[in-house]
C-alpha cells in the first residue's frame, strides 16, 4: 500500500464524544479531512448542532447524537443508535471530559462521581458496546484522551487526575483484549491547549506563559497540533501500535 494511503480514512465512520468543542471537535475535523464520516456525541444539543453545521459547511459528513455520557442506560442507547447514520462506527474517540477544580478538602462526593462517570466510566462502556462490532469486521480504532495528569499531579484536580490515570490503564486493558481481533486501542495525552476545559488556566496570562515555558518548545499547544496524531492512530498507519499513550505536549512531560 502506498504510504499516502496508510493515512486515508475514506468510508470509515468515527464516533467522537465531546465532539461539540475543544479537543473532541479538533480531532473530529482532522478525521473528517482524512475522509471519515462523523458522529458527534455530547450532552448539549445547541453546541452539537453548531459543530455539525460548521463541519458540513466545510464539506464534511457529520451528524449529531446527543447523549448524557454520565448515564449508563443513555450510553447503551447511544451506542445502539450510532449505526443508524452511516453504519457501525469503525473508530471511537473518547474525548469528553470534565475537570472540577477544587482543593482536595472541598471536593464533594458528587464531584468525584461526576468526574469518574464521564471521564472513565463512559469510555469503558462505549468500548464495551462498540468494540464487538469492530472485532467482527476485524478492524477498529479506539482513541482515548489521556492527560499530563495521567502521569503527574496538578493542584485542585484530584478526581480529574485520578480519572486520567485510569484512562491510561483502560487503554492498556482494552488493547490487551481487543487487539487480537484487529481493534487497536491507544491514547493521546495532550499538553496545555486553550479549550473550554482549560479556560481557568488560559484566563490567567501569567499562568499560561509559565506553563508554556515548562515545555521544550516554549509554547502551549494549538488544536491543529493534535490533527496528525489523531489521524495516525485512527488509520492503517498505526496498525501495529496498540496499548500506547502518545504525549502531544511540546515536550512538557519529558522535561
Amino acid at each position: 500500500m502506498p504510504v499516502s494511503r496508510l493515512f486515508e480514512l475514506t468510508d470509515r465512520v468515527a464516533l467522537v464524544t465531546g465532539g461539540s468543542s475543544g479537543i473532541g471537535l479538533a480531532i473530529a475535523e482532522a478525521l473528517a479531512d482524512a475522509g471519515a464520516k462523523l458522529i458527534l456525541v455530547a450532552r448539549r444539543e445547541p453546541e452539537l448542532a453548531s459543530a455539525v453545521a460548521g463541519l458540513e459547511n466545510k464539506g464534511y459528513k457529520a451528524v449529531a447524537l446527543p447523549c448524557d455520557l454520565s448515564d449508563r442506560e443513555a450510553l447503551k442507547s447511544c451506542a445502539g443508535r450510532a449505526s443508524a447514520f452511516f453504519g457501525a462506527p469503525d473508530i471511537l474517540v473518547n474525548a469528553a471530559g470534565i475537570n472540577i477544580r477544587k482543593p482536595f478538602p472541598e471536593l464533594l462526593d458528587e464531584d468525584w462521581d461526576a468526574t469518574l462517570a464521564i471521564n472513565l466510566a463512559a469510555p469503558f462502556f462505549l468500548i464495551k458496546h462498540l468494540a464487538p462490532a469492530m472485532a467482527e469486521r476485524r478492524w477498529g480504532r479506539i482513541i482515548n484522551i489521556a492527560s499530563l495528569q495521567s502521569v503527574r499531579a496538578f493542584n485542585n484536580s484530584g478526581p480529574y487526575g485520578t480519572s486520567k490515570g485510569g484512562i491510561v490503564q483502560l487503554t492498556r486493558a482494552s488493547a490487551e483484549y481487543w487487539s487480537q481481533f484487529g481493534v487497536t486501542c491507544n491514547a493521546i495525552a495532550p499538553g496545555f491547549f486553550n479549550t473550554p476545559l482549560t479556560a481557568p488556566v488560559f484566563n490567567d496570562p501569567a499562568r499560561a506563559a509559565a506553563l508554556a515555558a515548562q515545555t521544550m518548545m516554549g509554547r502551549n499547544g494549538e488544536l491543529q497540533d493534535l490533527h496528525g496524531a489523531a489521524v495516525f492512530l485512527a488509520s492503517d498507519a498505526s496498525a501495529y501500535i496498540t496499548g500506547q499513550t502518545l504525549f502531544v505536549d511540546g515536550g512538557f512531560s519529558a522535561k
